[in-house]
């Protein structure tokens, strides 16, 4: 996720503070990339050393506002309307760990399966709970006389329901490579022979 763009995209919709931009980034991602106050300031001053925002004054407590510039703007949408390259996938510790522990002498990689799926799967609960619980205060969503409130819960939504299919998609994933290794599809090298399969 870029922060800058993430940053440009709430001061788009108007001038914000840096400690109000981190508490919406974090309400729109459902909490679930937790931003430093300090990151943010970084952030809002490499924007504007590069025209994208500007000071906008104070707010009534004294808090330094900025303001999203036309640069900034042009930037966001131009963002926005690029899809993300799936062609080069970000790197996943998981595969990569499981990859060096199948090819590693001494290493166990079942132990290393069972403990990412029990890491993923309190992961899952925990999305799950959140975005079953998001927007509800305590009333079910269709009880609602205006459906879902708005944007932001839609926002949280959509960020929650990404997570749960990843990590679903993970634990599925899992289960084909403890499948693998039962299966004997992939021997994992011995210290005796030098760590070099026969």
């Amino acid at each position: 996720m870029s922060i800058r763009h993430g940053l440009l995209a709430l001061l788009e919709g108007g001038p914000r503070y840096g400690y109000q931009l981190r508490t919406e980034f974090e309400s729109r991602t459902g909490s679930t990339w937790p931003l430093n106050v300090g990151q943010v300031y970084t952030t809002l001053g490499r924007l504007e050393r590069d025209g994208l925002v500007a000071p906008a004054g104070e707010d009534g407590a004294g808090h330094a506002l900025y303001a999203i510039t036309d640069p900034g703007r042009a930037e966001l949408h131009a963002w926005l309307g690029r899809p993300v390259e799936s062609a080069n996938p970000p790197r996943d510790e998981p595969a990569i760990k499981l990859a060096m522990a199948v090819c590693s002498p001494g290493a166990d990689p079942a132990a290393l399966i069972r403990s990412q799926r029990e890491r993923t799967s309190a992961a899952l609960r925990e999305w799950t709970r959140l975005r079953d619980r998001a927007g509800t205060d305590g009333r079910d969503r269709r009880d609602r006389p205006n459906g879902p409130n708005g944007p932001e819960e839609t926002a949280r939504l959509l960020v929650l329901e990404r997570l749960i299919l990843a990590a679903e998609a993970e634990l599925r994933w899992l289960e084909l490579c403890a499948d693998r290794l039962a299966d004997g599809r992939a021997a994992v090298p011995s210290a005796s022979d030098g760590g070099r399969e026969g």
